[in-house]
């Protein structure tokens, strides 16, 4: 009775430190707007009076800054080989940085906008950590009426295209109302030979049986359903209600020749949302499993509160595959006015690019730097079993990326 008792005043007290930081968000949220308003709301003779004395005229007014602009989504593909993400993060070269620089060049957005991106209501779908690529990325933001994507893709990195763009309607948030994300992970298939089997000289040559692909599909569904990832990132307690997520599908693709003859596969996952380093740590597992460095019980003991030490697969082939908006095409997609965001006649186009910048950058790096094959080589330094010491400290990734999450679903 005790212990029960006990667990209730655990759970009590994580539900209030719930509280108290969504109350904390509240009040961020509410000073921004008043910055916001207070930065619109300018006396400008004041001003001119203050500018005058030091010297400074008020630049002539620009009509284009009058441009009516209206809640828009945009398609966005990048390779983010080359980039501390997408995130804004000063001093980083991020994909953010690229766009929101393209966009002020072309006065899709203001310059107060460019200073402070809140003001043009962008939001991103998916948050992508340091050197995540992303296939289909979304995000909403207020544009003009009138867009050239030639020439605005013609200011961006040759790494960098915007595919297509959306009216969307006034309340939508690419984040919000985001109900799935699917991304794809592309590994050679030598990641699942056995442990025992020396894989140095066979890198190129190593080709999957199907009793083995079976395994890893098999190992992959383990993953389906609702349950708790808090072994699967950083800095998250059972009892946090955000450890928990939803799986729909986790599949692996038949194996193919990389243009190099490396055989690889593409697993590909859709949840809900996902956490902070937590697609590459199952992969991780799923590797260690169908490799024998440790079994199926340890992804079973994973999903309890044990606290494991877990490997964490490499970043090179992780890839933004696929927003979903299903719930959001159902209700305005056929009304006349939007239209569903699908991006179906985008689609050749973001095919041409994935293949081109993205997976062409997958198997060139994999083919001459054997990322894999050198982190296949410290599996056997991992437990797989419960982490007595502290947890360490967040990584340099986990701070560059603040809130925990791969897509920014805080």
């Amino acid at each position: 009775m005790s212990e029960a008792l006990d667990k209730l005043e655990v759970e009590k007290e994580a539900r209030k430190e719930a509280k108290e930081l969504e109350g904390e968000a509240v009040k961020d949220a509410n000073r921004i707007k008043r910055t916001l308003k207070r930065k619109k709301w300018v006396d400008w003779k004041e001003q001119d009076e203050k500018d005058a004395a030091n010297g400074v005229k008020r630049a002539p007014f620009d009509p284009a800054d009058r441009i009516k602009r209206k809640k828009s989504a945009i398609l966005l593909s990048y390779c983010g080989a080359n980039y501390y993400g997408m995130q804004r993060n000063p001093g980083m070269q991020t994909i953010e940085e690229e766009l929101f620089k393209a966009m002020l060049k072309h006065k899709w957005i203001t310059e107060d906008s460019f200073e402070q991106i809140q003001i043009s209501c962008f939001q991103r779908a998916a948050r992508t950590d340091k050197g995540v690529s992303a296939a289909r990325q979304v995000c909403s933001v207020k544009l003009p009426e009138e867009l050239d994507l030639e020439a605005f893709n013609a200011d961006l990195p040759q790494q960098i295209r915007l595919f297509g763009v959306e009216r969307v309607t006034k309340g939508f948030n690419a984040k919000d109302q985001c109900n799935a994300r699917t991304y794809t992970y592309t590994l050679p298939t030598v990641a699942f030979a056995p442990f025992e089997e020396k894989v140095d000289d066979v890198h190129d040559t190593f080709r999957i049986s199907p009793e083995l692909l079976q395994k890893v599909k098999e190992t992959l569904k383990l993953y389906e359903g609702t349950k708790n990832f808090h072994n699967f990132t950083s800095k998250k307690s059972f009892l946090d209600p955000s450890s928990k997520r939803f799986i729909m599908s986790f599949t692996s693709s038949e194996p193919f020749r990389s243009p190099q003859d490396i055989e690889f596969v593409t697993l590909k996952v859709k949840g809900q949302s996902f956490m902070l380093h937590q697609i590459r740590k199952m992969v991780g597992l799923a590797i260690a499993i169908v490799r024998g460095n440790t079994t199926a019980a340890t992804l079973e003991r994973a999903l309890t509160e044990e606290r494991l030490d877990l490997p964490m697969a490499p970043g090179l082939g992780l890839v933004l595959d696929t927003v979903h908006y299903e719930r959001y095409n159902d209700r305005y997609g056929k009304d006349g006015i939007h239209n569903p965001l699908t991006w179906q006649a985008q689609e050749a186009q973001v095919q041409e690019f994935i293949e081109r910048e993205i997976f062409s950058q997958i198997y060139k790096t994999e083919a001459e730097q054997r990322n894999m094959l050198d982190w296949i080589g410290t599996l056997h330094y991992h437990s797989y079993d419960t982490r007595t010491e502290d947890a360490p400290p967040p990584s340099s990734e986990d701070k560059k990326v603040k809130g925990g999450d791969d897509d920014n679903d805080e």
